[in-house]
């Protein structure tokens, strides 16, 4: 049986790991890596937008990274339990128009026995911003 380290229950040692391995991946922007952490029939809610399962995630990823140039994210620790961990997180990225945004959220994440990520639910807002004002170059 394939296993996604850590598991579940979550320590806060845990939890911050996988936090950064998230954070990592998303970093990559490589979408065939971020969605292995992801079960086959995970559920998402990212802003108005309902996906299920990592072909969905693949297809959403491949297409946000196509508009969201020079994206770099931010996650930070917030919660967990046993088997569920929430995060706050920012992160800029440029439009084709060279606008910057920074957009703002946090995620409730939930995980499978194996360490999968099974749910996730993401509130984002974006907020325009001027090039010196980033954070993250």
């Amino acid at each position: 049986m394939e296993q996604r380290h850590p598991l579940p229950p979550f320590t806060l040692t845990t939890a911050r790991e996988k936090i950064q391995l998230a954070e990592d991946a998303w970093n990559s922007q490589e979408p065939e890596r971020v969605s292995k952490a992801y079960t086959v029939d995970s559920e998402w809610r990212n802003r108005d937008q309902f996906i299920t399962g990592r072909k969905a995630i693949i297809l959403f990823l491949t297409a946000k990274w196509k508009k969201e140039l020079n994206y770099h994210l931010k996650k930070e620790y917030w919660a967990h339990t046993e088997n569920r961990i929430a995060v706050r997180f920012e992160y800029e990225y440029q439009r084709e128009d060279g606008n910057w945004f920074r957009a703002y959220g946090n995620e409730n994440w939930e995980f499978d026995k194996d360490g999968f990520m099974s749910k996730r639910f993401a509130s984002i807002n974006d907020a325009a911003i001027q090039e010196a004002d980033r954070r993250f170059k």
